[in-house]
């Protein structure tokens, strides 16, 4: 990938106004909606690296042909399938420069990460990988393995324009002449990645979480995240490596508003059916003592006996009153 060419619009009619095969950019008519079609115009690189003009056109507007080319771009790379793994599976940079093919099977769809590569300084070296739980077996959909398999079917031929400078390392991610990636240099070639398709300036370890938070929108469980990605502890996949995307927050919105609507809708409908057996309660109860109570067996029939009119005495004069009354106890 060498350039990002242009993008413009232009419509098939020549300078005379008659139709014809000539892409006409000059026209007077290109301002006019629905006139003309937009193309792009760009050069990459092939496989024996050579630099070729690729052009597109017949797209109904500038986004189209932008997504198009930027699409064409990023497939045009010769290390498309390990962004792809990166970006879905969740291998780590060195995980995924230290892949070989002898790790990788394409019948049944998985891959075991056994090895990763680390660099002090310009010197590559071969390490196992990160922790105990970092060394597991990687599921892989038919997207990924299609891609791996066009991924291999190019390092084929990159393999035979080589020739005897080939170096058979068996990495699956190599350089075009077979030897190992640097690690820095994927760091490097993904941010000139994002720079040239007007990418957001992302990280490329900002692939790796973005992967587990694509699986959580997928419906996985921390606990298939957390074995996908390879950490010791579901702490850490919780906290750092798992964000809420907007289409999840607007579920959850949702069903939390359901939630208490149906709540509100049930009680609605009780408080009708209360009003319906037992008239309005909204009217104001009458005091407790204009109230009838229910008359028990030893008032039932007797009229209500009055309270005798006067000051309301006091405690301590009910308690004299009460102690002038007891029986006189003699003494033996």
């Amino acid at each position: 990938m060498s350039s990002r060419g242009v993008i413009f619009k232009s419509c098939t009619r020549d300078l005379d106004g008659r139709p014809g095969r000539r892409r006409n950019r000059t026209c007077s008519r290109l301002t006019e909606r629905g006139h003309g079609s937009w193309q792009f115009d760009c050069r990459v690189r092939d496989i024996r690296g050579r630099s070729t003009q690729v052009r597109r056109s017949g797209f109904p507007s500038q986004a189209a042909a932008t997504r198009a080319r930027d699409d064409m771009l990023v497939a045009a790379d010769r290390l498309f399938a390990m962004w792809w793994l990166i970006a879905l599976r969740g291998l780590r940079r060195g995980e995924a420069a230290g892949l070989r093919w002898c790790d990788v099977d394409l019948e049944h769809g998985t891959m075991t990460i056994a090895q990763q590569l680390t660099c002090i300084g310009h010197k590559i070296l071969q390490r196992p990988p990160k922790s105990a739980a970092s060394r597991r077996v990687v599921a892989l959909d038919r997207h990924t393995v299609r891609a791996l398999r066009e991924h291999a079917r190019r390092q084929r031929l990159e393999r035979l324009a080589a020739g005897r400078a080939w170096q058979d390392t068996g990495y699956v991610f190599t350089r075009v002449d077979g030897r190992p990636l640097h690690p820095s240099y994927l760091t490097q070639r993904f941010l000139n990645i994002c720079r040239s398709t007007d990418l957001p300036p992302i990280r490329l370890h900002d692939l790796r979480r973005g992967a587990a938070s694509l699986a959580r929108q997928a419906g996985a469980d921390l606990k298939t995240v957390q074995d996908q990605l390879g950490h010791a502890s579901i702490v850490l996949t919780a906290d750092s490596y798992t964000s809420v995307l907007p289409e999840s927050q607007r579920r959850a919105a949702a069903a939390t508003a359901g939630l208490v609507l149906t709540a509100a809708r049930a009680v609605r409908k009780q408080i009708k059916k209360r009003r319906n057996e037992y008239g309005d309660l909204g009217t104001r109860s009458a005091p407790l003592g204009a109230q009838e109570r229910p008359a028990n067996r030893e008032t039932a029939g007797q009229a209500p006996t009055s309270r005798p009119n006067g000051p309301r005495k006091s405690r301590s004069e009910m308690k004299r009153a009460a102690s002038n009354h007891r029986p006189h106890r003699t003494k033996r």
